[in-house]
């Protein structure tokens, strides 16, 4: 696969975890409000849950920014050995 494709790639696939993160956050939440409980009760698992979803969401941003400098950074070596 072509370097600018792999980026364009990660590009979006940032923005469909993104979306998707917020979308199951989004249901999570809709569950919790739902519940007949209080929600004083409810608190410590709504705070929990979002702090593990976009927890995850921070690992994959991570995860596709050290991909993309990785090409990056590939792209920058190859780029002087042909200026040479």
């Amino acid at each position: 696969m072509e370097q600018r494709q792999q980026l364009q790639l990660i590009g979006w696939l940032k923005r469909i975890s993104a979306v998707l993160t917020v979308a199951i956050w989004l249901y999570v939440i809709t569950i919790f409000i739902n519940n007949p409980a209080p929600f004083k009760e409810l608190v410590p698992y709504c705070m929990g849950s979002t702090m593990l979803i976009f927890g995850i969401l921070t690992g994959i941003f991570k995860g596709l920014e050290y991909w993309e400098a990785q090409i990056q950074h590939k792209n920058g070596q190859h780029n002087e050995k042909e200026t040479r």
